[in-house]
Parts: C-alpha cells; sequence; structure tokens
C-alpha cells in the first residue's frame, strides 16, 4: 500500500458547465448534486480508501491552491502540484511522476480526473486495485475501458486487441470522439470500449515512455531531477513548465506506445464533461424533465434539463430539448443538442461584456 499513489487532475475550467462552472470557481470544486462534498472531494475520498492520504496528490493551476487547501485541509502543501500555466495533461503527468519518482522511484500510480460520477464503488475500487497489482508486475501503460451503452460521440474510443488475461486487454488502436456513424459502427461491433480517461502504471514505466515518445518534456525534467522534492523546486517549474508542449497524454503516449494495455470495468461511469452527461445521470420525471437544486413547474415541456439556485422556482412552459442553467450573474438557455456551442457563448459573452460573466 506505500508504494501506491494518486494523482488527480484538476486545474481544469470546465467551460462547458457554463454558468455554473466558472473561471474562479470551476466545476471540480461544486457540489453538483447536493450530496455536501464537491466533485474533488468525492474523488479524493473514494481514492483514499485504497491509498494513504499522504500518497493523494492534486495537480492543480496555481489560481486554485486556495480552493483545494479549503476543500481538503488533511493533505499538505507539498501535495498541491501547481501548475503556472494550463499544458494540457501531459505536461501535468509529467510533472506529477517526477515529483513521486523524487519521493518514492518504485512507485504505482493512478492518474485520474477530478469530475467523474462514480455509482458502482466498491467494483470500482476492485478494478483499481487489480490495475495497481498489474502495473507493479508488468512495465505497462494501463487505462481502464468502460463497455459502451449507445453510440456517444462526446467521449473517445479504444480498440482492443488479443485478451492478455481474464480482465486486461491489449490496445489495438485509440480513436478519439467520432461523429454519430462511426460511434454506432463501433457501438455495435463490440470491439470498442470507451476511454475512461483513469490511468495506472508505475513509475519508471511512464518516466521511460516520456523519454520515448515526449522526449522534449522529458529532456526538461530529466535535467533537473534533483530538484524534485526540494525548496528549488516551485522556481523550477515555473521557469520550464509553460515550456513545455502543449499536447495531451493520449496523443502524447497513449497512442504512440506499444506496451498499452487497458482494463474492461463495468462500475457505472459517467464522465460528466457536459450539461448533456449530467442529464443522462438525473432523476427524471415521466416527461423526461431533470431538475437540479431548484423547484420547477413544467407545462408542454419535455426532455429539459434546468438547474437554478437553490430556492428559486422556475416555470417552464413550450420548451423541449433544452438546459436552463442560472448562476450568479448569468442566465443560460441553450438547445441541449446544441451544447457544444457553450464553449463559444462563453468566449462571446467574455469579449462582449468582460470576464465577471465567465
Amino acid at each position: 500500500m506505500k508504494d501506491n499513489y494518486c494523482v488527480i487532475m484538476g486545474g481544469g475550467i470546465g467551460s462547458r458547465f457554463w454558468p455554473s462552472s466558472r473561471e474562479s470557481m470551476p466545476k471540480q470544486f461544486l457540489d453538483f448534486f447536493g450530496t455536501g462534498r464537491s466533485l474533488l472531494q468525492q474523488t479524493f475520498d473514494r481514492f483514499n480508501q485504497l491509498i494513504p492520504t499522504e500518497n493523494i496528490f492534486i495537480a492543480t493551476n496555481e489560481n486554485y491552491a486556495d480552493l483545494v487547501k479549503q476543500q481538503l485541509p488533511q493533505i499538505s502543501d507539498s501535495q498541491i502540484l501547481l501548475e503556472p500555466t494550463r499544458r494540457n495533461t501531459a505536461p501535468c503527468v509529467a510533472y506529477a511522476a517526477y515529483r513521486i519518482y523524487a519521493i518514492n522511484p518504485n512507485a504505482n500510480i493512478v492518474v485520474t480526473p477530478s469530475d467523474h460520477l462514480i455509482m458502482l464503488e466498491n467494483k470500482f475500487l476492485e478494478n483499481i486495485q487489480n490495475g495497481l497489482d498489474f502495473v507493479k508486475a508488468n512495465p505497462a501503460l494501463l487505462t481502464i475501458g468502460i463497455k459502451p451503452t449507445r453510440p456517444e460521440t462526446g467521449y473517445g474510443y479504444i480498440q482492443s486487441a488479443e485478451p492478455y488475461s481474464e480482465n486486461v486487454q491489449k490496445v489495438k488502436a485509440f480513436t478519439e470522439k467520432p461523429n454519430y456513424e462511426l460511434a454506432k459502427v463501433f457501438f455495435e461491433s463490440g470491439e470498442f470500449y470507451w476511454n475512461s480517461g483513469i490511468f495506472i502504471w508505475n513509475v519508471k514505466t511512464i518516466l521511460n515512455a516520456f523519454r520515448e515518445h515526449l522526449p522534449d518534456i522529458a529532456v526538461r525534467f530529466d535535467q533537473k531531477m534533483d530538484k524534485f522534492n526540494t525548496d528549488q523546486e516551485k522556481a523550477f517549474i515555473n521557469a520550464e513548465y509553460p515550456m513545455c508542449q502543449n499536447i495531451s497524454i493520449d496523443y502524447g503516449v497513449m497512442e504512440k506506445a506499444n506496451n498499452v494495455y487497458f482494463i474492461t470495468a463495468t462500475f457505472g461511469w459517467s464522465d460528466l464533461g457536459t450539461w448533456g452527461a449530467l442529464y443522462d445521470i438525473s432523476d427524471k420525471s415521466e416527461a423526461n424533465n431533470a431538475t437540479l437544486k431548484c423547484h420547477a413547474l413544467y407545462y408542454e415541456s419535455k426532455d429539459n434539463m434546468v438547474t437554478l439556485p437553490e430556492g428559486k422556482l422556475a416555470v417552464i412552459q413550450g420548451l423541449e430539448d433544452f438546459i436552463v442553467a442560472e448562476s450568479d450573474n448569468v442566465l443560460l438557455i441553450c438547445k441541449k443538442s446544441e451544447e457544444q456551442r457553450i464553449k463559444q457563448f462563453v468566449a462571446d459573452a467574455d469579449l462582449q461584456f468582460g470576464e465577471d460573466y465567465i
């Protein structure tokens, strides 16, 4: 257990959840379900059942240091890895791996987003433990594949190759978010799984993968390995991190490596990346209207998602397939089928009215 570590990535803005998710308070710090725990706190609680508190690290933008400390007071400042700028997930993963290597060169690491919903927690933890055991014994880059339940265009896909063991399969190929026609082919073939974005590996395996596939990042960190876990780390990261290539771990490493495997899992998973994803897992009325936090009356309306501040009442008449979301000084009314345009709405609001609205 002492060799097992977790890195929770929580530095994104979550603009697809605007207006609830804001630059100053992104979605990972929000309590969407009224449980009293934010998505970040729920993720921490989940992994803390397997991994000691002192072995859990939060990688986040430096602007969110205080939010992390407020929500997770049980971790030390040294467990918060502060990114001076957003450079996608590969530099984030590299930073965490080099830091953990400086502490424990035998570490097995789970890397996870901070915004997933897990329904069957015991099954999930069993899968994670199996994965940690696998990478301890094998120099593999492991991810978790979710058996798809529909032709989803919002997720990346993993194509399976030959089985390696009872629960582990070799990855044949990764495919980023497909169009509907291709997603339908993937779904019907039975060979494809959703890419959960949860990764498990031994620290030496991932560092070797960086050196082979993203040497421009590895060489920066390799030259300064003695700076990690010292008083000089912050200055080094502030200088070098912004110079790293802006690339995801999927594109930079996983799609190139030949030692990539995945565990097939069925633990009630949802990537809460969009309002539509939240709608899919929310309780609904007979007319398929989902109401979060507020009260709502619906007339001649169906398939809507409505979320307003607690204590407010929404009266909805004649709407079908809409998102109605209010937070602070912004009200969003948007076709659910066109929610991919929300990022553009955010950019337009910033351009025309300023950062107070984003």
